[in-house]
């Protein structure tokens, strides 16, 4: 079975088993809509790896005590980010004026809540993964806290928040550049940290090319 799906797989089985509140029990049994299970597949997945802190079908309760349901909550240490896939048909072509203003009218609470929201348009999806991808990191990006593990030097430190601020795959010879060390010394630092898990090989195969952050 391909490394997706395999990991879909799990973390679906996952949720099912862990869920006790039988409204998003029976959303998760019926299945993510296709635009989702495209988001994860060609967006979430291939930028970060994991389903780590990604919870489908996830219920808010709104400012009327009704519940709504979000595709996809990010929650890292209780944080609340939320992730909604905009079918073209549905949220631009055919909306009308009531479900317009209803749409807008969620956004608002649970922005009020604390929510922060991420919206992606399915076309995106389709025409534009890359970008939609460098959108993902930006998300994931804000829940990262900015301190680093005290028992890291300081240029693995520094390594980290150069990493966090690109918030894209780096090389060692940017890396380098940025600590003004030389390429040999970059790549150690980078190993480092990989060994330390806080750091993942992006690109190559018998010799790294470029390295990410661990979400």
């Amino acid at each position: 079975m391909p490394r997706f799906e395999q990991q879909y797989h799990d973390w679906m089985q996952n949720n099912l088993e862990n869920e006790t509140n039988p409204r998003r029990l029976e959303l998760l049994h019926k299945g993510l809509g296709h635009g989702t299970q495209e988001f994860l597949r060609h967006v979430w997945f291939p930028a970060v790896g994991h389903f780590n802190h990604l919870l489908p079908e996830w219920e808010v309760r709104d400012f009327s005590n009704g519940y709504r349901y979000l595709d996809l909550a990010y929650m890292p240490g209780g944080a609340k980010g939320g992730i909604e896939i905009q079918g073209y048909g549905p949220h631009a072509r055919d909306l009308d004026v009531r479900r317009f203003k209803d749409l807008c009218r969620r956004h608002c609470l649970l922005s009020l809540d604390g929510w922060t929201f991420l919206p992606i348009a399915y076309p995106s999806i389709v025409d534009e993964p890359k970008q939609c991808q460098q959108l993902v990191l930006a998300f994931i990006g804000k829940f990262i806290a900015t301190d680093v593990p005290s028992t890291l030097s300081w240029l693995e430190a520094e390594t980290v928040r150069f990493a966090r601020r690109l918030l894209r795959p780096i090389s060692p010879l940017e890396l380098a550049s940025h600590l003004r060390v030389s390429d040999r010394q970059a790549r150690r630092i980078l190993h480092e940290l990989v060994k330390l898990q806080i750091m993942d090989i992006a690109s190559g195969q018998l010799r790294a090319r470029t390295y990410k952050l661990r979400f």
